[in-house]
């Protein structure tokens, strides 16, 4: 762990606060990232950055390991080493996590539409400004939490109404989906820890002994916003061939007043939005 302190902390002072789209605000006694800086595009708290950088921390997880190589924008090498350093093998029988560029230049140019990057387990990766307007701020919740498998039998999804027979399609699809990444990634000791605390919720356990094995690839969401109101959006999951990442979409359903309800939530901004993702 020490020696993983060192790579961060030499990658953080390496990283120009106009790389990642931050004010240059007050003069710096270093060129690179604060550590709070750091801690807010990964996702964690300070005190975890400092811990991780005295090398004092425990070994961190596979998802910490993958936010902090997006924040610092490490190379496919970078984030190879990262991950031995942590004590996780990059390989095939690792889900990846890794975000391509290219994939994230896609993302920035459907900026009208709320977007988020999930990984084969459904563990949020990656969204845009207008995601979190909409469902709220997913910084708000742990970094483990934020997976849509977590939020679906152990909790709730944000913001999100469903009939019955809706929530029983997606949960139904969910688990297809589950099932055929263990399939993919049957070494992942990540996927198995998932599947056990996920053994706690009866639904899933339920559910989890059927043979179904599928993917999820489309959902009707019906938001209940605090301040906008009900907006009605369809969901499309497009799979990447080389990464199985899911990158969700998601539009404004035909016929109705979403379109202007995303309008006015991308205009207002998610910072004066309340905020909770619950």
């Amino acid at each position: 762990m020490e020696e993983f302190g060192a790579a961060l902390r030499g990658w953080r002072n390496r990283v120009t606060p106009d790389v990642v789209g931050l004010p240059h605000g007050a003069p710096r006694r270093v060129p690179g990232l604060r550590r709070s800086e750091l801690a807010a595009l990964a996702g964690i708290s300070v005190e975890y950055v400092v811990r991780l950088e005295q090398g004092t921390a425990s070994t961190p997880s596979a998802q910490v390991c993958a936010a902090l190589s997006r924040a610092l924008r490490l190379s496919d090498d970078e984030y190879a080493h990262l991950l031995r350093l942590a004590g996780h093998a990059a390989g095939p029988s690792r889900v990846p996590r890794r975000i391509p560029a290219g994939l994230l230049r896609i993302t920035d140019q459907l900026a009208a539409n709320p977007l988020a990057l999930f990984d084969a387990t459904w563990q949020l990766l990656h969204w845009n400004p207008l995601f979190a307007a909409t469902f709220g701020d997913p910084t708000r919740r742990e970094l483990t939490d934020r997976n849509v498998l977590v939020w679906e039998f152990l909790g709730e999804l944000p913001r999100v109404r469903q009939t019955a027979d809706e929530q029983a399609a997606f949960a139904e699809s969910l688990i297809a989906d589950l099932r055929a990444t263990t399939g993919r990634y049957p070494d992942d000791p990540d996927v198995a820890v998932l599947i056990t605390r996920l053994r706690h919720s009866p639904r899933f356990r339920e559910l989890w002994q059927r043979p179904s094995v599928g993917s999820h690839e489309r959902a009707h969401k019906l938001v209940e916003h605090p301040e906008v109101g009900l907006i009605a959006l369809d969901s499309a999951v497009l799979t990447t061939q080389d990464t199985d990442l899911r990158l969700v979409v998601y539009t404004a359903r035909p016929d109705t007043d979403a379109r202007g309800k995303l309008d006015l939530l991308a205009a207002i901004g998610v910072q004066t939005m309340s905020g909770t993702a619950g």
